[in-house]
């Protein structure tokens, strides 16, 4: 869907700006009283920066401005490091596991969580603020009809049929190390017959339109209970969970503390379910982004009653 899609151009230009040193234009002098949040480009991200916007907004006298559509968790993080924001709408910790710090899950998803958080402040001097609650990990999707016609229930069981399956991932995933294809296809002994990179918010109408057997998408999607689809079970275990968090600069803190207050109300509101329906109301609905954030907060009464 258009709010999901990468602009190709915009991205290479920023990757430009990025590996040549130089900053986002009309963002790295922004003043001391705006807060910038980066966000990658998938609906979710989007509408988690607009949550923590209008937030930050509404809880002080910051502005807030939001770098939209990025391409990718490497990207914000470059953004971070050379001083073109001031915080990411979201990290992963099990992303930033994996690819960014390039180890292997424990198996134990406190202490991978503590790996990421330790190695982030040591490294970068970013903090991981508290979780929104939600953990969005890849998940592999079919049809209820391909699932009954192979018998799939777990991820293991595509492996008597994988020869024959095409199936859509992300094109991000397909190379990755640490979680991606190459270590996928070690850990469950298979690879697909077929087996085609796609940007992610195009692989739920491809599976759905049975152009795909099968395809691995967020566990959060709104459209997996619009379409009906099933998930396999990770039964080897094989994706770490990706708890959800604002990260911030540990300079952006100490300059405006009191971020650490606002953005901690929302601290565990956020469950699997709820990001899932928020999602729908975007990519199904069609509502804007800040939309969504906007009704969200103004139903929960901008979490008043949250942590401090």
């Amino acid at each position: 869907m258009k709010k999901r899609r990468l602009a190709i151009i915009t991205v290479l230009g920023i990757l430009m700006l990025l590996l040549s040193g130089c900053g986002f234009p009309g963002l790295n002098s922004s003043s001391d009283d705006t807060i910038r949040i980066a966000a990658i480009n998938t609906t979710e991200q989007q509408i988690l920066a607009s949550i923590d916007q209008q937030m930050i907004e509404h809880y002080t006298d910051l502005k807030v401005t939001v770098i939209s559509n990025l391409g990718s968790s490497n990207v914000t993080l470059e953004a971070m490091k050379n001083g073109d924001a001031d915080m990411s709408a979201a990290r992963y910790d099990g992303t930033d596991l994996t690819t960014i710090l390039g180890k292997t899950s424990s198996g134990d998803p406190a202490k991978d969580s503590a790996t990421v958080k330790k190695a982030f402040q040591k490294k970068y001097h970013f903090t991981y603020l508290p979780t929104y609650g939600f953990a969005d990990t890849y998940a592999w999707m079919v049809t209820q009809k391909t699932a009954q016609k192979y018998n799939l229930n777990t991820v293991s069981d595509m492996k008597n049929n994988a020869s024959q399956l095409s199936v859509g991932l992300d094109q991000t995933w397909m190379k990755r190390s640490g979680d991606g294809y190459p270590a996928f296809q070690k850990k469950y002994g298979f690879a697909f017959g077929k087996a085609l990179p796609m940007q992610i918010g195009l692989v739920y109408d491809a599976v759905s339109a049975g152009k795909m057997d099968a395809v691995l998408g967020y566990s959060t999607d709104g459209r997996i209970s619009s379409y009906n689809l099933k998930i396999l079970k990770d039964d080897q275990h094989f994706f770490p969970p990706y708890y959800a968090y604002p990260v911030a600069t540990n300079k952006v803190l100490k300059e405006h503390p009191e971020l650490i207050k606002v953005l901690s109300k929302l601290s565990g509101k956020i469950s699997v379910s709820t990001m899932q329906k928020l999602n729908y109301k975007a990519d199904d609905e069609l509502q804007e982004p800040s939309v969504v954030a906007r009704n969200f907060l103004k139903a929960h009464n901008y979490f008043e009653g949250g942590s401090n």
